[in-house]
């Protein structure tokens, strides 16, 4: 089946996923990317480049450093993507989750490169300096997970999956909630997110207050496709006034992940095309695994919805993405 008889939706992963070295081998394979990492580094004002390449790994997953790496990586890999395959392969839906959102809005056309990294670096700088808390992730519902942390003074950060739920909270009071569900579910073991802050919950509040007038300020136009919301869990209005609005929300509540899956199953999506970032323990970039593949795999899990996946998140997946869509 050619890309042009499939319903392609492009997706970007947030923070979690950078390491050092990513971009490496696309600095080494396409000039492309080293045009925009040299952009990049002229637009934040330090080399960012030089901080993804070498780290040191610290620096690298501050947020306001993982931030705008991760979008340029992300992005470097769409635009060697669409290089690789003449432009041909044409979604017609894109999504990201958390930071990735803003990825996805530059793939439909309603931010640049350019504004997205501004916007970035200062929702990093923000969330960074104004946060506050920590993050776990918790092998359960989120019917189950929500008295249990709010119990606790603590708020769903992420619905990533059906029993994939992830929560915000201050360091003790997260130990807390770990003893109490360990009582009730100890087999359900929770996992503490190295982050700087418990992201998309009311910890987050004066974070967005600081973000808020750089993103009233930032030029965006009307996407070319449809983009989904991480705050409504389906589709953005196309209206840029309420893009950014959802993106204010989007700071201080839930990334709603498993909606986004579902409303894109929902629309008829047949393949699904994954940009940037990378996890594994193996140093370089052919060592790592997509970050959103496996959530995409387990939502598809007992549904009657078939997907066709392909990562594109380093010089190898990129060819072999670009090879078998652009036929």
């Amino acid at each position: 089946m050619s890309s042009q008889d499939q319903q392609i939706m492009f997706v970007f992963p947030g923070q979690g996923s950078q390491y050092v070295g990513m971009g490496s081998d696309l600095i080494r394979d396409f000039p492309t990317a080293q045009r925009r990492y040299e952009q990049a580094n002229d637009i934040v004002g330090y080399d960012l480049l030089k901080l993804c390449l070498e780290g040191p790994e610290e620096e690298l997953k501050l947020t306001r450093h993982t931030q705008p790496a991760l979008l340029a990586h992300s992005l470097v890999c769409l635009e060697i993507f669409r290089e690789l395959t003449d432009h041909r392969v044409q979604p017609v839906l894109a999504a990201g989750h958390s930071l990735g959102e803003y990825c996805a809005l530059v793939a439909a056309g309603a931010l640049s490169f350019e504004t997205a990294l501004r916007l970035v670096q200062k929702r990093g700088e923000c969330m960074g300096t104004y946060g506050d808390g920590e993050m776990l992730a918790f092998p359960l519902h989120l019917d189950t997970v929500r008295p249990l942390a709010e119990k606790h003074y603590c708020a769903i950060a992420a619905c990533n999956l059906p029993d994939q739920t992830v929560v915000g909270g201050r360091g003790e009071d997260l130990d807390r909630l770990t003893e109490d569900a360990h009582a009730q579910f100890p087999r359900k073991r929770p996992t503490r997110l190295k982050t700087e802050g418990a992201f998309h919950t009311f910890y987050m509040i004066a974070a967005a207050q600081h973000y808020r007038p750089v993103l009233d300020a930032a030029a965006m136009t009307v996407p070319t496709l449809s983009v989904l919301s991480n705050y409504t869990g389906t589709h953005h209005d196309p209206d840029p006034a309420a893009i950014k609005t959802r993106l204010f929300f989007q700071l201080f509540h839930p990334v709603n992940w498993i909606g986004n899956l579902e409303t894109a199953f929902h629309d008829g999506i047949t393949t699904i095309v994954e940009f940037g970032g990378g996890l594994g323990s193996g140093p370089a970039p052919e060592d790592k695994r997509p970050n959103l593949e496996s959530m995409i795999k387990k939502a598809l899990r007992g549904s009657d919805y078939s997907v066709h996946y392909h990562a594109a998140i380093n010089s190898q997946t990129l060819r072999e993405a670009a090879e078998a869509l652009r036929t």
